[in-house]
């Protein structure tokens, strides 16, 4: 399936019925007085977040959604039905936006959210309601009023609690592979990735959250450089990012400084977020390489970095629980020992090794 993360639609809610204009006529009733009806009114336009979807896809195909007119009065004081509202149903995380595509109207985060994009027409009164003392054979009534219409934006931020982030070719979908059921496409060329990748990571049958996989940053990112900033939404929900650092590229470093400056050009709070520091692809690199690798690192991030691999799944285990217990941490929950977990050292201790 195609994945589509943001898409402008046409909503317009239901008029209103009209009012009926009618009086009484039955045998042995001389003077019948008004009994026409009240129109019923528009069907509403909402917006649900619904679980099992994570594209926008459907909205690719069909952009206009309208609510049904309301029914028309008649007479023996019948009102009109209420016409048919439509209803919208999109992935959790969804966002609606103002057709300036800034103003936000309202964020869908939750399973089960609804919300009312477009109010049906109130229906028109029908004769009946106008009969007075003065005007006892009222011959006139109310047509239905308008609905609302609008173009909006859908703009979809996947829920997940981690984030990959790296430069492209940096293993993010290996690492993605080895650590989950996803099946992400994997090559030795930059940008395999063109969409972000969902994968769910079960350490044990109570420990378990979600991961995404997003394309890689490269610099100028921010200023639409490469696949620009559009995935970058993808990770502003997330808890924790995971940053992994291409071990076998010449300056791992200026690796992780670049993406870190794609990140804080970016905005949104993502440079603030918690953030664990990998170097990738350990599979390749010597001991003596990976000291040097890792010393070299960790002073760019200011913290000790892990090593993993994706090919062999060398700390793979330990990284993702290291990640779940920042997860936990964010969500509210209790962690022992959590102090420090994601701080260390701006260079490691001599007596450290990549195994400690």
């Amino acid at each position: 399936m195609k994945f589509l993360d943001q898409c402008k639609i046409y909503i317009r809610s239901g008029d209103g019925g009209g009012g009926a204009v009618s009086f009484r006529r039955e045998k042995f009733i001389e003077y019948g007085g008004p009994d026409g009806g009240d129109g019923g009114r528009g069907g509403d336009v909402w917006i649900e977040a619904v679980e099992g979807l994570n594209t926008l896809i459907d909205y690719r195909y069909q952009q206009h959604f309208k609510g049904k007119t309301g029914g028309h009065g008649m007479g023996r004081n019948m009102h009109g039905a209420r016409g048919d509202e439509a209803v919208l149903r999109v992935p959790v995380g969804t966002e609606v936006l103002e057709e300036d595509h800034e103003t936000l109207i309202c964020d869908l985060s939750e399973p089960g959210a609804r919300y009312r994009l477009a109010k049906g027409g109130n229906g028109g009164w029908g004769n009946a309601a106008f009969k007075g003392p003065v005007n006892q054979a009222p011959r006139h009534a109310n047509p239905g009023l308008p609905g609302d219409e609008r173009w909006v934006w859908l703009r979809l931020k996947l829920i997940a609690d981690v984030g990959l982030v790296g430069l492209p070719n940096a293993g993010k979908s290996t690492f993605l592979a080895a650590s989950s059921a996803a099946k992400p496409k994997i090559a030795d060329y930059p940008f395999t990735t063109l969409s972000p990748n969902l994968g769910v990571v079960d350490l044990s049958p109570q420990e378990r959250f979600v991961i995404a996989d997003i394309p890689g940053l490269i610099e100028g990112a921010s200023e639409g450089a490469g696949l620009g900033v559009r995935f970058l939404g993808h990770v502003e929900r997330c808890a924790v990012l995971i940053h992994l650092v291409d071990g076998t590229q010449a300056n791992v470093a200026e690796a992780y400084r670049e993406v870190r400056h794609e990140l804080e050009a970016y905005g949104e709070g993502l440079a603030e977020k918690l953030e664990i520091v990998a170097l990738n692809k350990a599979d390749a690199l010597s001991r003596d390489d990976r000291l040097d690798l890792l010393t070299e690192l960790g002073t760019a991030a200011g913290k000790a970095p892990l090593i993993v691999s994706g090919v062999s799944g060398e700390g793979v285990k330990d990284l993702l629980r290291s990640a779940y217990a920042l997860v936990r941490h964010q969500r509210g929950e209790i962690v022992a020992g959590l102090e420090g977990a994601h701080e260390g050292p701006a260079v490691p201790p001599e007596d450290w090794s990549p195994s400690t």
